[in-house]
């Protein structure tokens, strides 16, 4: 299979079959190209004068973010994951961090509670609001889909990031929403 997005930048197509025999791979051309964040495919600095393509399972390009400020994880994984100058935010439910129990009942309470756990998260990270380039939410009942925007708009600056919402068949803990998030670190 060839990497045929390469074309489209005047670069030589990549033999993505090179990548699974675990040969290394480098190409004339101008820039460098990446999968997990397509950092820059054109490069101003003379000195960049390759195009590279690297897939990595090596534990160091990625770290976990933890802090106390935001309830812990409620099973095997990272709060946030940051990875190549991202920052992966797991859902985050309107929990109180201290407590482990919901804000409230409604799903206006959860959702800034769940903004705030977010933020916090992304403070750890070294990030903030205007860092987010993506969310998901996740919602009990897609009838609370008003009232949730009217909250979320006030988190995020202009241009809010890119999102998807979904309604789901439940959520953990029986939550009225969950949230998590994609931001440029």
């Amino acid at each position: 299979m060839a990497w045929s997005a390469a074309r489209s930048f005047h670069m030589p197509t990549i033999d993505m079959g090179a990548l699974r025999t675990g040969a290394p791979l480098a190409v004339a051309g101008v820039g460098c190209a990446s999968v997990a964040g397509w950092r820059s495919l054109v490069s101003s600095k003379p000195s960049s004068r390759f195009a590279c393509l690297a897939i990595s399972t090596d534990a160091r390009i990625k770290e976990a973010v933890k802090t106390d400020k935001a309830p812990a994880a409620l099973g095997p994984y990272s709060q946030a994951i940051k990875a190549d100058n991202v920052l992966y935010v797991s859902g985050c439910l309107g929990l109180i961090p201290e407590t482990g129990k919901f804000i409230s009942d409604d799903v206006e309470g959860q959702t800034e509670q769940v903004l705030k756990n977010m933020g916090e998260i992304l403070k750890a990270s070294g990030a903030d609001y205007s860092s987010v380039v993506k969310t998901t939410i996740l919602l009990a009942d897609l009838k609370d889909f008003k009232a949730v925007n009217e909250i979320y708009a006030k988190y995020f600056p202009s241009p809010a990031p890119a999102r998807s919402t979904f309604q789901v068949a439940a959520l953990p803990l029986d939550a009225k929403i969950e949230i998590e998030c994609i931001a440029a670190l």
